[in-house]
């Protein structure tokens, strides 16, 4: 008769991928490190060192892959809620999630937090839908893309960066402000992005096995600190005229 006690089946980390990548696509082993690192998961080690998944290890995961993807959280925020659930409790409620056009993370002052950033969803709109949902002309969105402000994907459809862009570009039309005065924007963008790109290089080509997150929660947290200088440059200037 076998013992009472059975060992739990533990789990490489190949094995979590392939059980997590048909719900999470973006999900990767450099995550998965990353987060151990964090304290957000801790798997067991074998005597060589490799990790090995327990079923309540996996759990943990998909509860941080789905705050993440559905509800934007922070991994401090994320922390939180399975040290609550460690200790017997309920996390906090998070509002249902309604099918519905993305809203951008934004911060407590109507900046865009650092989590925006990180959006990974796959939402895509064809032209038409992007010209009605936006209610711009075709004839504006031509131009916004003649000017490089807008960009169709590969397979011809447009994301949640394109709608915001255009609905931004029917607003500012009423001021007067064309397409092609918005080329200062576009060029301000470029060079921000060329400057993350110098200063997270170095931690991208890390050797470790967590760079490549580490990299992109850089990249998050130094964009959203580059829009918050940029809104309070303007304003400041603004308060000058």
């Amino acid at each position: 008769m076998q013992s009472a006690e059975r060992h739990e089946a533990l789990l490489n980390i190949g094995q979590v991928l392939d059980l997590l990548r048909s719900d999470f696509p973006d999900i990767t082993i450099p995550k998965i490190r990353f987060w151990e690192e964090k304290g957000l998961i801790k798997p067991q080690r074998t005597p060589a060192g490799y990790r090995k998944f327990s079923d309540a290890d996996v759990d943990r995961l998909r509860y941080v892959l789905r705050m993440k993807r559905d509800h934007y959280l922070p991994l401090d925020v994320i922390r939180e809620h399975l040290d609550a659930i460690d200790r017997g409790l309920e996390p906090p409620q998070i509002d249902p999630v309604v099918p519905t056009v993305p809203k951008v993370a934004l911060a407590a002052d109507g900046l865009p937090a650092a989590e925006s950033f990180q959006r990974t969803d796959r939402f895509r709109l064809s032209r038409k839908e992007l010209v009605k949902i936006a209610e711009i002309e075709e004839d504006l969105l031509k131009q916004l893309e003649d000017y490089g402000l807008i960009t169709a994907t590969a397979t011809g459809h447009y994301d949640t960066d394109a709608l915001v862009i255009a609905q931004a570009a029917r607003e500012l039309a009423s001021f007067g402000l064309e397409p092609r005065h918005l080329r200062a924007f576009k060029t301000a963008a470029d060079r921000e992005v060329g400057l993350v790109e110098q200063v997270v290089a170095p931690v991208r080509r890390g050797r470790d096995a967590s760079a490549s997150a580490r990299a992109e929660e850089a990249i998050s947290e130094i964009a959203a600190l580059s829009v918050r200088l940029h809104a309070t440059l303007v304003k400041a200037g603004l308060r000058r005229l």
